[in-house]
């Protein structure tokens, strides 16, 4: 494996981490996930759970 490291400027690596931060801060139940190619972020990507704090009960439960 290559050791290729991007040099990045202290305004890039901010700018990411303030969209991580943004997306984490706004996540009750989920996971944020960081795409990664050749040494670079490319991606930021956020799946979110929604969880019920009652379970659905009747005839027409079905969705």
């Amino acid at each position: 494996m290559s050791e290729n490291h991007t040099i990045r400027t202290p305004e890039e690596e901010a700018a990411w981490l303030t969209i991580v931060k943004r997306q984490v801060k706004s996540l009750h139940f989920g996971v944020v996930q960081i795409v990664v190619h050749d040494d670079r972020i490319v991606q930021i990507e956020r799946t979110e759970k929604v969880r019920l704090n009652e379970p659905i009960t009747g005839t027409n439960s079905a969705i």
